[in-house]
């Protein structure tokens, strides 16, 4: 089967789309014909050496696919020709992956597969983040940073799908203002100097009640102090590189949290939680929760794609079908 390897530890540059083996199943596992494979940050990160996973090359990368069963253990519940979405750390870049069985779950029937899979991880997540992890309630507001990404995107849509009062969009980019707005954002504002003031502007003075913090780096002082009372920031990952510190008697005095979002790590702890999270977000979906259209790359150009995402040139999802 054709496959983009990591040959090197160099980047987008290291990526090489050649023939490898065909992916064998075992009992714990099911086999996916590709159809669409997810480009996310952590792909970037493996391939420089430079995720908390450190992995010698060659491997494949790809947490993010979606595509048919081509196989799998008889009682798994799944069949051949079945329409799957599943997640892992290796493999996605590929023509077929092999999946543990309990990261595997049925796709929406309301999207396609390129849809499916810019669903999984992201919109997980978010889904994650702001039921569980922030208990939100309809009606909160909620700041998301990073909104142009593909975390920022899944924040907006499914903050606004679980009847958020205001959702609030800050963008650096140039030319992405018109992009978050179309996501559902009741305003969007410049992260620039005076950020934090803008925010208090449009919520009257009162703060917001969550944050959606994909970037950490610089502005998460400021993302601290636009938090209400009872407000919570949740930390998703530090895409501007700086892995900020803040200090705890902030949060004493002003009744605030900063709370740790690690969907795969839970999943890891908690056994069965990864199909609880996809059946509450397939609800959303069903009332007609969709995520703009991914950005497509055919397999066989997996290094032009990562390097868009390297480059910061992705609205919403990068996606590879073979």
């Amino acid at each position: 089967m054709k496959a983009c390897v990591v040959q090197e530890l160099s980047g987008p540059s290291g990526l090489v789309y050649t023939d490898v083996d065909d992916v064998v199943g075992s009992e714990n596992t099911v086999v996916v014909d590709v159809r669409a494979a997810g480009v996310c940050f952590p792909d970037l990160l493996l391939s420089k050496g430079e995720y908390q996973l450190k992995l010698p090359p060659p491997f494949i990368p790809g947490m993010e696919t979606a595509g048919v069963v081509r196989w799998a253990p008889e009682e798994s519940g799944f069949a051949v020709g079945d329409r799957v979405s599943a997640f892992g750390i290796l493999g996605g870049f590929a023509e077929q992956m092999a999946v543990p069985l309990d990261n595997v779950m049925p796709s929406p029937a309301e999207l396609d597969d390129a849809e499916a899979v810019a669903l999984l991880v992201n919109y997980n997540t978010m889904y994650f983040a702001l039921a569980r992890r922030a208990a939100m309630r309809p009606g909160d507001t909620v700041l998301v940073l990073g909104s142009a990404g593909g975390v920022g995107t899944a924040a907006i849509q499914v903050a606004r799908a679980m009847d958020a009062g205001k959702v609030i969009a800050m963008v650096h980019r140039s030319g992405a203002t018109d992009f978050v707005e179309s996501l559902g954002a009741d305003v969007v504002l410049p992260l620039t100097d005076g950020w934090a003031q803008a925010v208090r502007d449009v919520t009257d003075g009162r703060g917001v009640d969550i944050v959606v913090d994909p970037v950490g780096g610089p502005a998460f002082e400021d993302a601290i102090r636009v938090l209400a009372v009872d407000g919570k920031l949740l930390v998703i990952g530090f895409a501007a590189g700086g892995i900020p510190t803040v200090k705890v008697n902030r949060l004493l005095l002003r009744n605030v949290s900063v709370v740790g979002v690690a969907w795969g790590e839970y999943l890891n702890k908690v056994p069965g939680s990864a199909k609880l999270f996809a059946w509450g977000l397939n609800q959303l979906v069903a009332r007609g929760l969709k995520p703009p259209p991914p950005q497509r790359y055919p397999l066989s150009e997996g290094r032009a794609a990562l390097q868009t995402l390297a480059d910061g040139g992705v609205l919403g999802k990068v996606v590879l079908e073979p």
